[in-house]
């Protein structure tokens, strides 16, 4: 696995962020006849919140991110993406695992989003993520914190 690091999002972060979302999703949406170009950039823009993001680097170059936004019962992973020229290379699940980790510390359930017939399902099942109802275009996922001890 190549080294990778974290950094905390900024708000300038957002348009590449709005681009690998496009990227990334558009398979999937496509299969499911919902890709939009300007749709899928604009939900991005519209819920992205630097304080709740951290930027995926590799030698320092942007290949990711991840948000884990806070609730009244949990925290939702939203907007985990992973350009594809880093995907199946273990960095993905080696950072939802650290995350995870310390959602389990800290006893917070986490909920996740994906999309119907997405390979990313496989990716939280792995990860003990169990599916609470689905849609004709979404998997609405859980997992609830494992117990230390």
């Amino acid at each position: 696995m190549p080294d990778w690091e974290t950094r905390p999002a900024a708000p300038a972060d957002v348009e590449v962020i709005a681009e690998l979302r496009a990227l990334t999703l558009r398979p999937d949406l496509e299969r499911l006849g919902r890709y939009d170009e300007h749709r899928v950039r604009q939900r991005l823009r519209d819920g992205f919140v630097a304080e709740h993001t951290l930027v995926i680097e590799v030698a320092g170059i942007f290949a990711g991110c991840v948000a884990l936004r806070p609730t009244d019962d949990g925290h939702w992973l939203e907007h985990f993406y992973l350009d594809p020229s880093w995907q199946g290379q273990g960095i993905g699940s080696d950072l939802l695992s650290q995350t995870l980790a310390r959602c389990d510390r800290e006893h917070i359930v986490v909920r996740v989003n994906v999309l119907r017939g997405s390979p990313a399902r496989r990716l939280y099942s792995r990860h003990e993520f169990t599916v609470v109802t689905e849609t004709p275009v979404d998997i609405f996922m859980l997992r609830t914190p494992r117990r230390s001890g």
